[in-house]
């Protein structure tokens, strides 16, 4: 069973970038590890960053708009070896069509296109923490959220001066 999920933050830790998840009306926080340029992608696509030039998720999403596809939804689907699986659904006239994708770009494209974003209870199960420890640690997380876009945004103003 799938239950829709928002995107609370991006936040980085010891262990790595962390795109954190939270299925709508439940008190669990879904932790999916990401890259770091996945997850810079993804502060973009929250902030509608305007970049000089599109970056990979903006000429993906670009792509299938101007082909006439809309994006429906994204589906984080599974875990298997530890391993998350994700699947992006377009709409078009052929009608719903399924991509594979990673959980990271599902989220760039998501975060862009304000679709749906769904969770396999399956996943939840596996990967779910209380939402009140993410709480816990939000200032940290907020703290290390904030130095890391505005050293994202610095790096980004010195690659384009």
């Amino acid at each position: 069973m799938f239950f829709e999920a928002k995107l609370l933050d991006i936040a980085q830790t010891d262990q790595g970038a962390m795109a954190i998840l939270t299925p709508i009306g439940h008190n669990i926080a879904v932790p999916i590890f990401i890259g770091q340029m996945e997850a810079q992608s993804i502060l973009i696509g929250m902030g509608n960053i305007p970049l000089p030039r599109p970056n990979t998720h903006d000429l993906m999403l670009d792509t299938l708009t101007q082909t006439g596809n809309s994006v429906e939804r994204v589906e984080i689907t599974e875990i298997n070896d530890g391993i998350l699986y994700s699947k992006i659904y377009l709409n078009n006239v052929l009608g719903i069509i399924e991509f594979d994708s990673r959980p990271s770009d599902s989220l760039a494209i998501a975060v862009r296109t304000n679709c749906p974003v769904f969770i396999d209870d399956s996943v939840i199960l596996a990967e779910g923490v209380s939402l009140a420890l993410i709480r816990e640690n939000s200032e940290k997380i907020n703290s290390d959220h904030t130095q890391n876009f505005k050293g994202f945004e610095k790096q980004q103003d010195d690659n384009f001066l």
